[in-house]
């Protein structure tokens, strides 16, 4: 029986950014509403205040649309050769312009790995102006950042969802550190504040930290929601060796990283060739281990609008807590005459100062700066022309912090809950175990049937989009009634939702539902489906 639905193809890239799939893929457009409502709220409320008691000076420039639109950023932190470039072409399943792969330092700038129409290199300085890259605030640390900064464009659909920022490979001894010529440690900071995925990476061969490492990993601080530890290169040492590496890693780690928790350590291995001298006992953990990763990794973008909210509270925070030390310090100041003095009293004993202003506001201790950093920047200025604190800024800071946000919070959709396994074949309750398959001929398909290529997504895309899914995935209860009306009977269903839904979930998203739908073409050509799905029928993606 031939499928029902029969709508003539449309080009898939037209069809994803076309206002009517916008409209359809309602999960999509409340994304983009939240997104339009934190830019809305930063520029009316926030914004005044940072500019005011410019709080660029102290802590980083006002955000610009880009900033805030941006998708969501994977960080990767290492030292030389632990498989950072080669993590990311695992991740592209493609080379990307300007990857150098080696056993030697090769990475030796920072590259922000981003999607494009076509394969494309934008020099520093070029990316650090275009006010449709979120790397404005760059122009801070120079020529000589700027150009070992380098934005590798590259169509993937990996890249669709985040962007993946290569850092150039540490080094041991102080060399590295003074000849580069700009602040290392203060570029990583930038990143990791605007990043939502901080990966650092050790290779099972080296677990030494160097003082570079170790001040790098320093600079997150404040950030250690998003930090997450890689010992790649797992299979090249056995399971003994295994189990000892990973204790002198976290000794190591437990000596630079000041926090009572434990960092979440993923034991992995990404290789784009695997080497012939790999260790085998310790494989299925590694695979378990590297899926966790990369389901973390998928989930990004589904997370990305709360974290863009996060963000915006910790920085609305800062700013308020800023404002009113710059308030505080201009009121201390004298009007006529010991200025000079008062202005070097206040520098000496800036921690107690502070102290006066937690006190008076009832402040908590963390929302506070740090002391010896605030005072470096704060010699640069002139305290007695600082602006007094202007309550109506404060108040709309407030407002923002206590309404608007918790309000935007409000309107986040439920996420797809998990289902128990009884729930996640729609077509199970209907089986009777007896897949009734029969044995014949290959009905006439073609020969490259069984390759992922040969399947029309583009065919399937209306059908799967008037499902509305949520987070780009649909539940099986909704595919449910689509799957039926192909007339193949409930049990010869039940094995291709067995066979579709390769991840066990119940849910799909539109790789898996257009293979749903070839299985059963398969089936109208009266060919027996496989018992376990061929490689060749999944999509190369790794995320």
């Amino acid at each position: 029986m031939p499928l029902k639905h029969k709508d003539p193809p449309v080009n898939e890239s037209a069809q994803a950014h076309s206002p009517h799939n916008s409209a359809q893929n309602w999960g999509d457009d409340e994304y983009n509403q939240i997104i339009e409502g934190v830019k809305k709220i930063y520029k009316s409320k926030i914004r005044p205040l940072e500019v005011t008691y410019n709080f660029e000076g102290f802590h980083s420039a006002p955000l610009t649309d880009s900033d805030i639109e941006a998708k969501p950023i994977v960080l990767l932190i290492g030292q030389y050769s632990t498989g950072k470039t080669t993590f990311i072409r695992y991740l592209l399943d493609k080379s990307y312009p300007g990857e150098h792969i080696g056993v030697e330092p090769t990475t030796d700038k920072f590259v922000s790995v981003m999607y494009g129409g076509e394969d494309r290199v934008i020099p520093g300085n070029a990316a650090a102006v275009n006010q449709e890259l979120p790397f404005r605030g760059l122009n801070r640390f120079g020529q000589a950042f700027l150009s070992r900064f380098q934005v590798s464009q590259t169509p993937s659909p990996v890249l669709e969802n985040m962007t993946i920022v290569d850092t150039p490979g540490i080094l041991a001894g102080d060399k590295q550190r003074i000849e580069r010529g700009y602040d290392f440690t203060q570029v990583i900071e930038w990143f990791a504040e605007r990043s939502d995925l901080i990966l650092l990476l050790f290779d099972s061969h080296k677990l030494d930290i160097s003082n570079e490492f170790k001040m790098a990993i320093h600079s997150l601080r404040g950030q250690e929601e998003k930090v997450r530890v890689v010992l790649n290169k797992s299979d090249m040492v056995s399971q003994q060796q295994l189990m000892r590496v990973y204790g002198a890693m976290m000794w190591s780690l437990g000596k630079v990283v000041q926090t009572p928790e434990v960092m979440r350590v993923y034991l992995s291995s990404f290789w784009t060739e695997k080497p012939p001298n790999c260790f085998e006992d310790c494989r299925e953990l590694i695979e378990a281990e590297s899926k966790d990763l990369l389901r973390d990794l998928k989930e990004l973008r589904r997370n990305a609008a709360i974290r863009k909210i996060n963000e915006i509270v910790k920085r609305a925070r800062l700013a308020r807590v800023h404002a009113l030390i710059i308030g505080h310090l201009k009121k201390e100041m004298p009007s006529m005459f010991g200025k000079k003095k008062k202005r070097q009293a206040l520098l000496n004993n800036l921690d107690q100062e502070f102290l006066k202003i937690q006190q008076r506001y009832h402040l908590p201790a963390g929302d506070f700066p740090n002391a010896e950093k605030f005072k470096r920047n704060l010699e640069l200025y002139d305290m007695d022309k600082f602006k007094n604190i202007k309550e109506d800024l404060l108040a709309r800071v407030d407002d923002a912090l206590s309404v608007d946000l918790p309000k935007l919070m409000s309107r986040f959709p439920m996420g797809n809950p998990e289902l128990a396994e009884s729930q996640r074949n729609p077509f199970d309750d209907l089986s009777n175990n007896n897949m009734g398959i029969a044995d014949s001929a290959h009905g006439g398909l073609p020969a490259n049937f069984w390759q992922f290529t040969a399947i029309d997504k583009t065919q399937y895309l209306p059908i799967f989009h008037q499902l509305r899914p949520r987070e780009g995935v649909v539940s099986g209860a909704q595919i449910k009634p689509v799957l039926m009306e192909t007339g193949v009977p409930n049990e010869e269903l039940a094995q291709v939702w067995r066979l579709a839904d390769w991840d066990g979930d119940g849910y799909m998203d539109i790789d898996q539902f257009s293979v749903a739908m070839h299985l059963i073409k398969a089936i109208q050509h009266n060919v027996e489906l496989p018992e376990k799905l061929p490689q060749s029928l999944m999509p190369s993606r790794k995320i």
